[in-house]
């Protein structure tokens, strides 16, 4: 095992220094390389199957919320918006938020406030009266809180990531299987418009075979967010640009094209090259800010991620994807950007979204047909809430932007359904971000993705964890 580990880190040659979260020594990212390696060659026995777990139906859908900054104050009031949801509980480290999230609530739910320090999320996950912890705090702290929800009897909804680390990857799986208890990566583009009517055309055999797909997170965030005072509790956000160089948001395009690819059911990721620019940017952004507040002198001089990551994906059944992630050039916003197949072609950008089936665009009017036809009813209901949000601007119309996923989450909960996106989903596609580190860290080589299911996404039934049209049908917008 020693001599494997040394031939490991001789083959990596340890390039870059700078490459994991708070490495500042040659050891310390030997050690995280090493741990990233030995977690992706891991092989498991599965204990118990949750594709396709439905856990026994409840009424009413108890839940409390963790982490209520712009995320999770969010989180909150599109739960309470729900009928048959009681928002029991509500946790931050800030006092104030817990007050804010209560009080815009309060016309409907009467949560108990949790803020007296850093662990008293615990004590509302101890609680007997929670069905469903919804968590929304920083990234680190997502597969310790979902673990110790899961201990206690509590369903999971986590923001993106799943988790940190590959090794929390699979912790988060033996919980899940342990407990019985769902876990599900909140990853809402699976039902944006677009993802919706291209993942059902997909279903219906439009495209003939899928082989490709390309997205990513491509979100100009450089002063709006990750170089914003206020925006993230003590800039967590931009902490997890610094010493990383991987591709660290990729879910939001990889989830919808993971169920375009049945990808746990039928296929999986098998293994991803990774390669990513210098940063040309972050480091200069900040010493301008410096230069004009003391307030960012501690960033000058740190180790920023590089401003664009590309990997690619290879699947058992030989398809591939693309995944990129940048946050910080101006370049127009992509999440989930193109389907190939053997008979026809989705591509969101540039220029106009179309259908092609050959070499040239098919008419607007017949796209406009397709996306008609297509389009899942559900799809269509919550597109008109937003649209009535937009135009009245009234309070209870806001509150309906609760977003498909979370009103299926309460559906299935609420009717015994199996979840759409479960924990082998929440897994693989977090496993990207600390694999592709190593893939960067190795001059750009292969790395094996582990295989969350132990062996079942062969013969797991295809499609069991997304109804294209209502699920049970019977939950309400209050």
């Amino acid at each position: 095992m020693e001599s494997n580990r040394r031939d490991f880190l001789k083959l990596s040659g340890i390039g870059t220094l700078g490459i994991l979260a708070g490495c500042t020594t040659r050891r310390e990212v030997e050690s995280k390389l090493a741990e990233i390696k030995e977690q992706a060659e891991r092989t498991r026995t599965q204990h118990f199957n949750m594709h396709g777990f439905a856990a026994p139906p409840m009424d009413v859908v108890r839940v409390g919320v963790t982490g209520l900054g712009n995320r999770g104050s969010g989180t909150a009031r599109r739960f309470a918006s729900i009928a048959n949801v009681e928002v029991v509980a509500l946790n931050d480290v800030r006092p104030e938020m817990v007050e804010r999230s209560m009080n815009a609530i309060s016309a409907t739910h009467d949560p108990v406030g949790y803020s007296d320090g850093p662990e008293d999320w615990k004590r509302m996950c101890e609680r007997d009266d929670i069905d469903l912890i919804c968590i929304a705090t920083p990234w680190e702290l997502h597969a310790p809180q979902a673990i110790y929800a899961m201990e206690h009897g509590k369903h999971v909804y986590v923001e993106l990531p799943a988790a940190n680390t590959l090794e929390e990857c699979w912790e988060i799986v033996e919980a899940s299987e342990r407990t019985q208890k769902h876990f599900v990566q909140m990853s809402s583009s699976c039902h944006y418009g677009d993802a919706s009517f291209v993942l059902n055309m997909v279903r219906q055999g439009v495209f003939g075979e899928v082989l490709h797909a390309e997205g990513g997170y491509i979100h100009d965030l450089m002063n709006s967010h990750i170089f914003h005072k206020t925006m993230y509790h003590e800039l967590w956000r931009l902490n997890e640009n610094i010493d990383r160089d991987g591709n660290l948001y990729p879910q939001h395009a990889l989830m919808p094209i993971a169920q375009m690819f049945d990808i746990n059911y039928g296929d999986q990721f098998d293994h991803l090259v990774s390669m990513q620019t210098n940063d040309f940017m972050m480091a200069q952004r900040v010493q301008e800010l410096a230069a004009e507040d003391s307030f960012w002198e501690p960033y000058v001089g740190r180790n920023f991620s590089g401003n664009m990551n590309t990997t690619l994906v290879r699947t058992a059944n030989g398809k591939t994807i693309v995944m990129q992630h940048d946050v910080t050039t101006p370049r127009p916003g992509i999440r989930f950007h193109m389907i190939n197949g053997t008979k026809g072609t989705y591509l969101a950008r540039p220029g106009r979204i179309g259908f092609s089936y050959r070499d040239g665009w098919i008419p607007q009017a017949d796209y406009d047909a397709l996306v008609e036809e297509y389009t899942p009813r559900i799809t269509k209901v919550f597109s008109e809430m937003i649209r009535l949000a937009d135009e009245t601007g009234r309070p209870e119309h806001s509150y309906a932007r609760v977003n498909a996923m979370d009103w299926r989450l309460i559906d299935c909960l609420r009717n015994g359904l199996p979840v759409e996106v479960d924990v082998y989903d929440s897994a693989a596609t977090t496993a990207i971000t600390p694999l592709s580190e190593w893939s960067v860290a190795n001059g750009s080589m292969p790395v094996k993705v582990p295989d969350f299911t132990g062996g079942s996404w062969r013969t797991n039934e295809r499609g069991m964890n997304v109804n294209l049209e209502t699920g049970g049908g019977n939950t309400r917008i209050r």
